[in-house]
């Protein structure tokens, strides 16, 4: 037997396994891009791809007569070339809120519009590009015009409080009580190790035992794309750690999952929806105006290191964010406070 699949290489593995049967549900030539892009996008990346343009071809088999009677078999590449711009402002106002034949009343925000013409744009640039089609109408395409979100994120006290009640439970339903007692150090290390060290949810279940290294306080994860990189965490997350680690070892793991970090109550290795859940579960107690996922965690623990550094840098390449940019963008308003407390910092003549 070969080494075992790490949980990164086992997802991708799955995925494309998932891609490939998404792919016999459309258009034979849209396996071509498929292969196109393979070598610089993520497999997550070409399965919301896949969701995409599947939505795209049913809508064009369903609101616009000349496709009327196709099956998705028969729809060909000089399909692309007889769409015009008309047709795609129109299927960005069907994307508003559509029905499909499992779902009735899908509704979209701008974020949701934006992404699936996003797909469908870099669908015709792929084909435009290679000069396989003659006309690219997606490239005039106005996209909707985006409204800021507000950061959710939780405040000093709030970070305190949802972590008293990790450890204490004592806000919990009697049912939650029961696996409270079982799961107590599992959850404490889990939530203190995504406050403490900013890192996402896929990077949290996919750890394992041998990521850690106390001695250095280094823990190795993978980032989105695949690269390995190693953060540092402080002592509340090594006591956390280290806690929850003592009474992993007395559990025996099923096979496959020997060298999972965080394992569920079935002794496998957590998956993202487990760790959503759990995370809703404590913060609906603190905050329950407030919607806090693993994400807002994140959004949390960059702004506390942004106010004690100041450094958007350091936060940027801490939070594994490739463009700076998008750190700044997501901390403008600290910023602007910074800028604004610079007012009085630079003295010009004696008072």
């Amino acid at each position: 037997m070969g080494k075992p699949l790490s949980y990164h290489e086992q997802e991708t593995l799955e995925n494309t396994k998932r891609l490939r049967q998404m792919m016999k549900e459309l258009p034979p030539f849209c396996a071509d891009f498929f292969r196109g892009i393979e070598p610089r996008t993520s497999s997550r990346t070409r399965i919301a791809y896949a969701y995409d343009l599947k939505t795209f071809f049913e809508f064009l088999k369903k609101q616009n007569p000349l496709f009327a009677d196709y099956k998705m078999q028969d729809f060909s590449l000089t399909v692309l070339d007889e769409i015009q711009l008309m047709d795609l402002e129109e299927y960005m106002e069907f994307l508003k809120c559509y029905s499909t034949d499992k779902k009735e009343d899908l509704i979209n925000t701008e974020r949701g519009i934006m992404r699936k013409m996003s797909s469908l744009k870099s669908f015709y640039n792929y084909f435009y590009r290679r000069e396989r089609i003659k006309n690219n109408p997606a490239a005039l395409v106005e996209l909707p015009r985006l409204h800021e979100k507000e950061i959710i994120r939780l405040e000093v006290d709030e970070v305190a409080k949802l972590l008293d009640q990790v450890d204490e439970g004592d806000h919990l339903t009697e049912k939650q009580r029961e696996f409270h007692v079982k799961t107590r150090l599992r959850d404490l290390a889990l939530m203190t190790l995504l406050l403490g060290t900013g890192i996402r949810v896929s990077e949290c279940v996919g750890l394992n035992l041998d990521d850690i290294d106390f001695g250095t306080g280094g823990l190795k994860i993978h980032r989105k794309g695949g690269k390995e990189v190693i953060i540092y965490f402080g002592s509340e997350v090594e006591f956390a750690l280290k806690d929850y680690i003592d009474e992993r070892k007395h559990v025996t793991p099923e096979p496959g999952h020997e060298s999972a970090l965080f394992l569920s109550l079935q002794r496998k290795r957590m998956n993202v929806r487990s760790v959503e859940n759990l995370v809703k579960k404590y913060a609906r107690i603190v905050t329950p105006l407030k919607k806090i996922t693993p994400h807002k965690l994140r959004s949390t623990y960059g702004t506390s290191l942004y106010r004690e550094t100041g450094d958007i840098y350091l936060v940027a390449d801490v939070l594994g964010h490739s463009d700076v940019n998008t750190t700044k963008k997501h901390y403008a308003a600290l910023e602007d406070e910074r800028r604004r407390s610079a007012r009085n910092k630079v003295q010009l003549r004696d008072n």
